[in-house]
């Protein structure tokens, strides 16, 4: 996409044609791994808090109204960082924006435990939020490395597996807290303030690796390759991906799937604790599991959007997405009504399955909207989840709601939006129409 003018890319310097998850060999497959790792590792640092409201809920006092608007907060920022960082992706590169991301977002991470009253909690939790643009350079740097027959199996791999730290981080961070206040470094109640520079130097390092260990492209960087500045303007075209209202229907059908994660991930702990009487480190167990179906499900999302995509093109991708945020809707209004433990956990893997295939199903539509414009793409629809997120939280501070009435209208919602998915003709352009996908698919 992005090389020299006059010379063509050697063959090792392309896009790879076959994703081998077990390989560490060249820049892209090193890149691959270097990148889901780093977007692992950023939700320690998004989500470390999360397993631990119930002990700070307790220390600060919070109300339901107050813990509404800190699981609001979390992913508000996240809105315009994803915007911001999709155009930089663009323009700077993936590379240099990660670095910057992770060494930035690293400071409130390790600050957050200075907070002693409701105010001083909410404005950190609001600015760890920017990490959550993580996930925008993640996909593209992902669809730099890898041709058009694997980018929606690639993307999905690396979301996925980094989206699991979403999952990891509810059973680690308690165990975390527990650890240093066992060994006498802190009080168990102010645990959670040691235990968040945890993750917060986990980010650093990381900042460092991928600098030190990546690259923006096979070919090489975006600063020693000579592109022409008219074709760099055109391919970050910001203007372009928002004019195009295919990009908004993936905007809002990432807010059913992603939106709805990072929210469950947000009061999961919360909700096993009050519904059902879990202890904090019980709680945080349960609600791992939600984040633990990352190891395949996003995946299997992608890699069966790739299948589809070779023989109905994009329309069969829009259609299969559409089906899967249906299945997700009426998967989470029967967690909402479960009256047992068992059942909860049942019907939450039962839309988890779902809702990360659909993350998956999303990112295999999104490089091929504006293939000049990826980054911006990616950025827009990437803070749709965020957006989504931030909506439905609303739900969650209400005192006339409880939790599980927030999920059922959460579940109506998603199967609305997945009817709307659905009936979308996402192969708008000529150039984009069914036959020109497939011939795509098979010649990479």
């Amino acid at each position: 996409m992005y090389q020299k003018e006059s010379t063509l890319p050697k063959e090792g310097l392309k896009p790879l044609k076959k994703l081998n998850i077990f390989s560490t060999k060249g820049i892209q497959m090193k890149t691959f791994h270097i990148t889901w790792i780093t977007f692992f590792f950023c939700f320690f640092g998004w989500f470390g808090v999360a397993p631990l409201m119930p002990l700070i809920r307790e220390q600060l006092h919070l109300s339901k109204d107050q813990i509404g608007n800190i699981i609001i907060a979390s992913v508000s920022a996240t809105i315009i960082a994803r915007l911001i960082v999709g155009k930089l992706c663009d323009t700077l590169g993936p590379r240099l924006s990660y670095t910057i991301l992770l060494a930035l977002g690293s400071i409130p991470v390790m600050c957050i435990g200075l907070s002693n009253s409701y105010e001083s909690f909410l404005l950190f939790r609001f600015v760890i939020g920017i990490i959550g643009a993580s996930f925008v350079i993640t996909q593209f740097h992902t669809s730099m490395m890898f041709a058009p027959n694997v980018i929606g199996t690639a993307n999905a791999v690396t979301g996925g597996w980094g989206n699991l730290g979403g999952g990891v981080t509810q059973l680690i961070m308690p165990l975390i807290a527990a650890g240093f206040a066992g060994l006498g470094f802190v009080s168990q109640a102010n645990s959670w303030r040691v235990a968040m520079i945890v993750p917060g130097v986990m980010l650093l390092i990381m900042a460092f690796i991928y600098y030190k260990y990546t690259k923006d492209t096979p070919a090489g960087n975006f600063k020693d390759l000579e592109v022409v500045k008219v074709k760099a303007a055109q391919k970050g075209s910001f203007m372009a991906a928002l004019k195009d209202y295919r990009t908004w229907v993936l905007a809002l059908a990432y807010a059913a799937c992603f939106g709805i994660e990072i929210t469950v991930d947000n009061v999961a702990a919360t909700f096993f604790t009050d519904q059902f009487g879990a202890s904090m480190i019980m709680a945080g167990a349960m609600a791992s599991i939600f984040g633990g179906m990352n190891i395949f499900a996003r995946a299997l999302g992608g890699f069966v959007s790739d299948k589809v995509g070779k023989s109905y093109g994009l329309r069969g991708k829009g259609i299969l997405l559409g089906g899967l945020l249906v299945l997700e809707g009426i998967g989470i209004s029967l967690f909402a009504q479960s009256q047992t433990l068992g059942l909860a956990i049942a019907s939450m893997l039962l839309f988890a399955l779902f809702l990360k295939m659909a993350n998956g199903g999303t990112y295999g539509i999104v490089p091929f909207i504006n293939k000049d414009a990826i980054g911006s793409v990616s950025g827009i629809v990437g803070a749709g989840g965020n957006i989504g997120a931030m909506l439905v939280g609303f739900l969650f501070k209400s005192e006339h709601l409880t939790y599980a009435d927030a999920f059922h209208y959460i579940g109506i919602g998603v199967a609305v939006i997945g009817l709307l998915v659905f009936i979308t003709k996402f192969q708008l352009k000529r150039s984009e129409n069914t036959e020109t996908i497939k011939q795509e698919f098979q010649q990479a």
